[in-house]
């Protein structure tokens, strides 16, 4: 079967406004619970068929300029000059509409809770950790989103065991969701005297922040212990017991915050990264249900994939997931991985078309 074309989904994308618009105005439907999804779905079309109206206007001037090329000699130097700048126009318009072919997940919108783990390679891994972590931090500071740290496990060499932060803005969940997977970093350490590169992993985590509505948690499954924070500096450091650690015990997923000095705070943090972790479990199993009909891991969260490779003799970024490098590995490591996650974005729409 052939690909539908922009012109087809564009059709399409028209004829269900129209019935949405119909739909949304029928009296007490706003008040019903299927109304926020209703206008989310419509927001999207709008978006999209904007994008694609947009496409026609440029396709159509490429056609014409194509046309008279072939009859108006004298005006040829301008009329190539137009021919590409309207090409590149179509191209990337074309892109935007991949972009949008597949609607939100309604998850896409929602806060990113994110974890960072040290994995292989000692303290090496625990400084790749940290750079990560700063990776993140710029991009958000890029985007105008914010950065919330819940728990830190810091090593006395600038590194970190664990770390658990926020990511709130417009979309982050949706930016975010792709970084979930084992990243890779080949370099040669500081401590390192014979030059020799090493090689050094850390695993991401990233998870939609799940509100109370959305996941019920029977305060008979949990169990509450509280311990003094270990960590650098700080008044109550060791003064009071102010970490929390939250089990849930049907599960065995166990979280802990020490970060603030209150203990109803490092609670109810704990219970925000709690919410997510079980949320995020019923999610991974509905994942590995639908995995075996999928050829690819593209937003699949399969957290034991290799999912990106950090290069620092090479200057080189890979993701290994869309066959994508990058020679600018400082330029990615301050946060400009913007190429990756919207090629990641477009590899993951196009997947769901074709499924």
């Amino acid at each position: 079967m052939s690909p539908i074309s922009i012109p087809e989904r564009l059709e399409l994308a028209r004829a269900e406004r129209t019935e949405l618009e119909t739909r949304m105005s029928e009296p007490g439907l706003a008040t019903s619970p299927e109304y926020r999804e209703l206008t989310q779905r419509y927001a999207w079309l709008r978006d999209l068929i904007e994008v694609g109206e947009n496409w026609e206007q440029v396709r159509s001037s490429v056609v014409e300029e194509e046309e008279m090329l072939e009859t108006e000699e004298d005006l040829r130097e301008e009329l190539e000059a137009a021919l590409v700048e309207d090409r590149a126009r179509l191209e990337e318009l074309d892109t935007q509409f991949k972009q949008f072919l597949v609607p939100p997940d309604p998850n896409d919108l929602k806060t990113a809770i994110v974890e960072i783990r040290a994995g292989t390679g000692g303290d090496e891994s625990s400084l790749f950790a940290a750079n990560l972590l700063r990776m993140y931090t710029r991009y958000a500071e890029k985007h105008k989103m914010k950065i919330g740290l819940l728990d830190s496990h810091p090593t006395p060499i600038g590194g970190f065991r664990q770390l658990i932060f926020t990511v709130e803005g417009k979309g982050a969940y949706g930016i975010f969701r792709y970084e979930s997977g084992v990243h890779r970093v080949q370099r040669v350490p500081e401590t390192e005297s014979q030059g020799r590169i090493h090689t050094s992993t850390a695993s991401v985590v990233v998870m939609p922040e799940a509100e109370e509505v959305e996941v019920s948690i029977d305060p008979h499954d949990l169990r509450i212990d509280t311990f003094r924070s270990s960590g650098p500096g700080g008044q109550s450091v060791n003064t009071t017991d102010s970490a929390v650690r939250i089990t849930h015990v049907p599960t065995g997923i166990v979280v802990s915050c020490q970060d603030e000095k209150s203990q109803m705070k490092n609670r109810a943090q704990a219970m925000r990264v709690m919410r997510a972790r079980l949320q995020d479990r019923v999610e991974q199993e509905q994942r590995a249900e639908l995995s075996a009909k999928r050829r690819s891991h593209i937003g699949s969260g399969d957290r034991s994939e290799k999912v990106r490779t950090y290069n620092f003799p090479q200057n080189r970024v890979t993701d290994h997931r869309i066959g994508v490098s990058l020679h600018d590995l400082n330029g990615v490591l301050e946060g400009g991985f913007e190429a990756l996650t919207d090629a990641l974005r477009i590899k993951a729409a196009e997947e769901s078309l074709e499924e």
